[in-house]
C-alpha cells in the first residue's frame, strides 16, 4: 500500500507537470501570436466580417496574422500559376519550333533523297548510251574486218599479177636478148660476105630483110619491156599505198580495240565490287549463270581476219579475247540480277531502325532486329530487290501481310507490315519489279517496311547488299 501511493504520487506529479508544460507552451505560442498581430497591425489593420440573421448578429475577426498568411498563400497560388503557364506556353513554343525544324529537315531529306534519284537516273542513262556505243563500236570492227579481208585479197591477186608480169618481163628480156645475139652474129656474117657483094647480091637482100624483120622485133620487144616497167612502177606504187592503208587500218583497229576494253574494264569494275560486297561464292554464281544461260546455235564463222602475218594474228586474239570478256561482262550482269542488290522501296522514304540490337517499341526490353527499317507514307511501292522466286505471300504472325522471295546463293529477301501485296506463291518476279505497297500491318508502330535477307536460313544485315547496289545501279 505504501509503495502504491507512493507511485500514484508521481504519476500525479508527472500529470501535473505536463500540464504545466502544455499550458506553459500554450501562453507562449499565444504570447508570439499576439507579438506578430501587434507587429503585421502596422501595416495591415484587423478586419471583422459580420454575419447578421434575423435574431442575432456574429462576426468573424480576421487578425493580421490571418490576413497575411492568407495573403501569401494568395501569392503563392498566383506565382505557381504564372509560372506554370509560362512553362506550359514555352514547352508548347519550343514543340513548334521543333515541328519547324523537323519539318525543314524533312524537307532537305527529301530534296536530298530526289537529288540522288535523279543522279542514279543520269548514271544509268550514261551507262546505257555508253553500252550502245559499244555495240556501234563492235559493229564498226566487223565492217571493217570485212574490208580488211576485202584489201588482203587485192592485195593477194596484185602480188599474183605482179608475179606474173615479172615473169613475162624476164622471157621478153630473154628474147630480147637472144634476138641481141642473132643480131650481132648476122652482122658478122655480113662483115664477112661484104667482099663477094656482087656476087651474093641475092644473098644481102634475104640478109636485109631478115636484118629489117630482126630490127622491128627488137624495137617491139624494147617497147613490151618499157610498158612492162612502167606497170611494175605503177605495181609497186599501188602495193605501197595499200600497205600504207593496211598500216591506217591496223592503227585504228589498235584505238577501237584499245577503247572496247577499256569500256569493258569500266563496265566490269562496278559489277565486280558489287559480287564482292554482296559476300556471295562470286565463282559458285558464275557457274550455276553459265548452266542455266548456256543455248548456242548459229552457222560456223570462226573469227579470223587472215591465216598469214603476225598482226593478223595479234588482232584475231585480241577479238576472241574482247569476245570473251564481252561474254564474262554478259554472265556477271545476268549474276548480279539474281542477288538483292537494290533498295526494295520506289520512293521517298528514310530509315528508322537498323540491323542489330535494339530497345523493342513495344515492350521496351532489348532484343535482336533481324531486319532494317524504311519508313514512308501509306501505299509507297515495295520492289523485288533481286530476280527470284515468291515462296510466300500472306499473313505471318508479327510480320502482318509478308512477302518472302527465294534468290540465287541460297538467299532469301522478307517484306512485312505491308498494306497490299500484289504477287503470289510460285509466281517469277524480275529485280525492280512491284510487289505490294508499304503499310502498318502487323506488330508495327506506324507506316515502314520491315526489310530482311536470309542467308541459308540466318538473318544477315542487309546494309552491304544495299550499299553494293550504290555501285553499279
Amino acid at each position: 500500500m505504501p509503495e502504491q501511493t507512493s507511485f500514484l504520487k508521481c504519476a500525479a506529479h508527472l500529470t501535473f507537470r505536463e500540464g504545466q508544460a502544455r499550458v506553459g507552451r500554450k501562453k507562449l505560442m499565444t504570447t508570439v501570436i499576439a507579438k506578430l498581430n501587434t507587429f503585421l497591425s502596422r501595416h495591415v489593420p484587423e478586419q471583422r466580417v459580420y454575419l447578421r440573421t434575423e435574431t442575432t448578429t456574429r462576426y468573424f475577426r480576421a487578425t493580421p496574422l490571418v490576413q497575411t498568411t492568407f495573403g501569401l498563400f494568395v501569392a503563392l497560388g498566383v506565382c505557381w500559376t504564372i509560372i506554370a503557364t509560362s512553362a506550359i506556353l514555352i514547352d508548347r513554343i519550343s514543340s513548334q519550333s521543333s515541328q519547324a525544324r523537323a519539318d525543314v529537315l524533312q524537307r532537305a531529306y527529301e530534296t536530298r533523297l530526289n537529288e540522288l534519284s535523279a543522279e542514279r537516273d543520269q548514271r544509268a542513262l550514261e551507262a546505257q548510251t555508253a553500252q550502245e556505243r559499244f555495240y556501234v563500236a563492235l559493229e564498226q570492227i566487223s565492217l571493217q574486218q570485212s574490208e580488211l579481208l576485202t584489201a588482203e585479197e587485192e592485195r593477194r591477186e596484185l602480188a599474183t599479177g605482179l608475179k606474173i608480169m615479172q615473169q613475162k618481163l624476164q622471157t621478153a628480156v630473154a628474147k630480147r636478148d637472144e634476138a641481141q645475139r642473132s643480131s650481132d652474129s648476122i652482122l658478122a656474117e655480113m662483115q664477112a660476105l661484104t667482099g663477094s657483094l656482087n656476087t651474093r647480091l641475092g644473098g644481102a637482100k634475104d640478109t636485109e630483110e631478115t636484118l629489117n624483120y630482126l630490127t622491128r622485133a627488137l624495137n617491139t620487144t624494147v617497147s613490151e619491156r618499157d610498158q612492162m616497167r612502167v606497170a611494175t612502177e605503177d605495181m609497186y606504187d599501188r602495193m605501197a599505198e595499200l600497205e600504207l592503208d593496211f598500216k591506217l587500218q591496223a592503227q585504228q583497229n589498235d584505238r577501237i580495240f584499245v577503247r572496247l576494253e577499256q569500256a569493258i574494264e569500266i563496265t566490269m569494275l562496278p559489277l565486280d565490287r558489287a559480287l564482292q560486297k554482296s559476300g556471295v561464292n562470286t565463282e559458285q554464281l558464275l557457274e550455276e549463270v553459265r548452266r542455266g544461260y548456256s543455248g548456242t546455235g548459229g552457222p560456223l564463222m570462226p573469227l579470223s581476219v587472215s591465216t598469214k602475218g603476225r598482226r593478223d594474228e595479234t588482232m584475231s586474239l585480241r577479238s576472241n579475247k574482247l569476245l570473251k570478256a564481252l561474254e564474262q561482262l554478259g554472265i556477271k550482269k545476268v549474276a548480279t540480277q539474281k542477288l538483292p542488290l537494290i533498295i526494295p522501296v520506289k520512293g521517298s522514304y528514310r530509315n528508322t531502325s537498323g540491323y542489330g540490337y535494339r530497345r523493342d517499341p513495344k515492350t521496351g526490353g532489348r532484343r535482336l532486329h533481324k531486319g532494317h527499317d524504311m519508313a514512308g507514307r501509306l501505299g509507297t511501292p515495295v520492289v523485288a530487290s533481286g530476280d527470284g522466286v515468291v515462296t510466300f505471300a500472306g499473313r505471318q504472325s508479327g510480320y502482318g501481310r509478308l512477302i518472302k522471295i527465294k534468290h540465287a546463293q541460297g538467299l532469301e529477301t522478307f517484306y512485312a507490315h505491308l498494306n497490299r501485296i500484289h504477287v503470289k506463291p510460285g509466281q517469277r518476279v524480275s529485280r525492280g519489279e512491284r510487289i505490294g505497297d508499304m503499310g502498318s500491318s502487323g506488330r508495327s508502330t506506324g507506316v515502314h517496311l520491315h526489310y530482311e535477307i536470309r542467308k541459308n536460313g540466318v538473318a544477315v544485315n542487309p546494309i552491304p547488299y544495299m550499299k553494293a547496289a550504290n555501285d553499279v545501279f
